[in-house]
């Protein structure tokens, strides 16, 4: 399976025990997802590939799992709470990446879609409900995220339009908090700008995680 990258990784391992598994199944889709516009050179294979996904999804409401490992582990852990036509829309953030040119700002807004549903399917899996706060969470760290694996412009654009959507302020709570802490993470990217990202998994992320966890903050 696609591996998670360092920063999820760490949020994960303060999901309890026995929701952890239905979050990492669902975190791991994302992340499938996401492999196939980083390793497809062709945009009609990546969009046939994501249309595979898609597909996929809709039917692991209807029919076992095929052999693949990400639709097995989520028939197992998540589709019996959260259908699988329900998670296929974290398909239609990613397909946004397969247009050659420059994102525009509704390209962006699409975007960042596929953070509010991972957000909102995470809170459910993790025994909370996602409000808008949440939900525009998931936003500002799909846009963060984008910047990451993006080059320019669609990396400054991003994190522009990130800085530009407003969360009230509140306190996480517990239950949702390794969800609060790739927030976290994303307003910090936010913050420092595209020139002084930081390695995922470094010390000062390490440590912001952690103060979020404690504060809720």
């Amino acid at each position: 399976m696609t591996p998670l990258d360092p920063d999820r990784t760490l949020a994960l391992s303060y999901v309890p025990a026995k929701r952890r598994a239905p979050v990492e199944a669902l975190w791991r889709l994302d992340a499938a997802l996401g492999a196939v516009l980083a390793g497809g050179r062709e945009p009609l294979i990546s969009q046939i590939k994501l249309a595979w996904w898609r597909e996929a999804l809709e039917k692991l409401d209807r029919e076992k799992a095929p052999a693949e490992p990400v639709l097995q582990t989520l028939a197992e852990h998540v589709v019996p709470i959260i259908s699988g036509a329900a998670l296929s829309d974290l398909e239609q953030g990613w397909a946004v990446l397969l247009s050659p040119d420059p994102l525009s700002p509704t390209d962006l807004d699409r975007y960042a879609a596929r953070g509010r549903v991972l957000f909102r399917y995470s809170a459910e899996l993790l025994g909370g409900l996602a409000n808008e706060a949440v939900e525009r969470s998931g936003e500002i760290w799909a846009l963060a995220d984008l910047a990451r694996h993006s080059g320019e412009p669609d990396a400054t654009a991003a994190l522009e339009r990130a800085g530009r959507l407003e969360v009230s302020d509140h306190r996480w709570r517990a239950a949702l908090r390794p969800l609060g802490m790739l927030w976290a993470l994303a307003r910090r990217d936010v913050e420092h700008g595209r020139g002084r990202l930081e390695p995922q998994g470094s010390p000062g992320r390490m440590m912001r995680m952690l103060r979020h966890r404690f504060t809720g903050r």
